[in-house]
């Protein structure tokens, strides 16, 4: 519950995971889902009125600094002091706990020694970010949580970022991440949650929920073409498939496509004599989950 316009608000109700060692597990909502409730709860910052919550087996709420020095919690906005420096900072950090990881190999993996001597309050947003995540691991946690890891990181330290991500579930860490980018949950991710309205609405591996099938019964596919708009898609309603005109003259046909289907696509093609401008084919995607379950409107 949250206090909203002076009234009591539901916030959550319905969130049901569970994320393991050694595994990436995403947490994946639009704006407004719960996700951000959801981890407060989980990192123990927020109090739950109903439930249950355990991190590596206690209330994380009602546990002291035993539980907090073995888990590492990485905030997009805000939690770095302003006005010291990097380098500074995570020595800081680091002699907070018994057995920290080396400051001088974070910083160098991370590159924060090419803008050392710069306050925190001059960094880029990537370049904070990347800080904030060298804090978040530098006690050498069990259990982390990343909130948007990659959030304005260049190419460069984007791929440096998931390198160490895969490194550190290597190592056995449990790690819980959020992302706007499904890209990045893709690619990263063990498995995924995905939350609306405050509920857990979807949940399995990438494969899983993308629904990806042995190729000769059919791979769920999303194929668009562009072709001149209103055509009749009668015909190719006909098939077990979703056709439509997503936009003028920007067709999408979704489903388990085989190469059946393909060879009848390429016949109504002929019957409405058209030689399509652009074709694109590739398996569903984690984002497409998202959006029907989501949905496409802007919250």
């Amino acid at each position: 519950m949250a206090a909203l316009d002076g009234k009591m608000v539901r916030v959550i109700d319905g969130v049901h995971l569970r994320a393991y060692p050694g595994q990436v597990t995403a947490l994946l909502g639009a704006n407004g889902a719960g996700k951000t409730t959801t981890l407060e709860c989980a990192q123990g910052l927020t109090r739950p009125n109903g439930g249950s919550v355990r991190l590596l087996g206690q209330d994380p709420y009602e546990a002291g600094a035993g539980l907090r020095s073995r888990v590492g919690v990485m905030l997009q906005e805000g939690g770095l002091p302003q006005a010291i420096r990097p380098v500074p900072l995570l020595r800081h950090v680091a002699g907070m706990y018994q057995r920290p990881r080396s400051v001088d190999d974070l910083v160098d993996r991370l590159g924060i020694g090419n803008f050392a001597n710069t306050p925190i309050r001059r960094l880029s947003g990537g370049q904070k970010q990347r800080v904030a995540l060298a804090a978040a691991l530098v006690g050498d946690p069990e259990v982390v949580f990343l909130d948007e890891p990659s959030a304005g990181l260049d190419p460069q330290s984007r791929a440096v970022v998931f390198e160490l991500i895969q490194e550190l579930r290597a190592e056995g860490l449990g790690i819980i991440l959020t992302t706007h980018l499904m890209d990045d949950a893709q690619r990263l991710a063990d498995y995924v949650f995905i939350i609306d309205a405050g509920k857990t609405v979807a949940h399995g591996t990438v494969a899983e929920l993308t629904k990806a099938t042995d190729e000769s019964a059919g791979v769920e596919r999303l194929l668009t073409f562009d072709a001149r708009p209103g055509l009749d898609l009668a015909a190719l309603r006909a098939l077990p498939l979703e056709v439509h005109e997503a936009v003028p003259g920007r067709y999408t046909v979704a489903g388990a496509l085989t190469p059946g289907h393909l060879a009848q696509l390429a016949g109504f093609w002929a019957a409405q004599n058209v030689m399509p401008a652009a074709i694109h084919m590739a398996p569903r995607s984690l984002e497409d989950v998202f959006l029907d379950i989501s949905g496409k409107e802007l919250r």
